[in-house]
C-alpha cells in the first residue's frame, strides 16, 4: 500500500525538529517526520518557505550516504 504525501496543511501543522549539528546563527536543517514521509525545511524560512518531501525510505539513503562519505 502506498501511502500519500503530506498534505500542506499537514506540513504546516507539523512537529518540526532542528539539527542537532546547527550553528546558533540559525542557518539550520528541520525535519518533520509523517509515516513514509520526511519534510526537510531551511530553519530561515519556516512560514511559507519550500519544504523537500521525499520518502523516508530516500531520507534515511541520503544519510547514509553524506555519514558514509560516498554522498
Amino acid at each position: 500500500m502506498i501511502i500519500p504525501p503530506p498534505s500542506s496543511m499537514q506540513i504546516a501543522a507539523a512537529t518540526w525538529t532542528k539539527s542537532s549539528y546547527s550553528a546558533s546563527n540559525n542557518e539550520c536543517v528541520e525535519t518533520a517526520v509523517f509515516p513514509s514521509w520526511t519534510a526537510v525545511r531551511d530553519s530561515k524560512f519556516t512560514s511559507g518557505g519550500p519544504k523537500l518531501v521525499v520518502t523516508s525510505q530516500a531520507f534515511t539513503a541520503l544519510l547514509t550516504g553524506v555519514a558514509d562519505g560516498s554522498l
